[in-house]
């Protein structure tokens, strides 16, 4: 097993697929893409597991809730406007990169379909 692995951002495999959540969706009927590439045990303190990817989102808006979870995005392709309950609205477009901490909550906004590479940890 090789400790290096390259994040594939055009995986050649099916992806897992979904739709939003009735009680999270706002508006539109997003359609979801999961590549799951990698799941590792962390051996840092409270994380139980990581796990990378790449995420891709047909236009809607939802309901975004981390709870315990940490995610590292990188936006590939697409636009999205990610709004946090009582804070500021953030665009993101290609190219860019954000954190959402556990705990938070708000809105993620699919403007154009988006796909991201994704770190999870929880």
């Amino acid at each position: 097993m090789s400790l290096l692995i390259p994040v594939e951002t055009s995986p050649q495999f099916s992806p897992r697929e979904d739709v939003a959540a009735p009680e999270r969706l706002i508006e539109g009927a997003p359609a979801y893409k999961t590549w799951e590439l990698d799941t590792a045990m962390a051996e840092a303190a409270k994380w139980g597991k990581i796990r990378t990817g790449i995420w891709e989102a047909t236009p809607g808006k939802t309901v975004s809730m981390k709870g315990e979870t940490f995610e590292f995005c990188h936006i590939l392709a697409g636009r999205c406007i990610i709004s946090e309950e009582g804070g500021a609205a953030h665009e993101f477009a290609a190219g860019d990169s954000f954190i959402m901490k556990p705990g938070f909550v708000g809105t993620w906004h699919t403007v154009e379909t988006v796909k991201k590479i994704f770190v999870i940890a929880s």
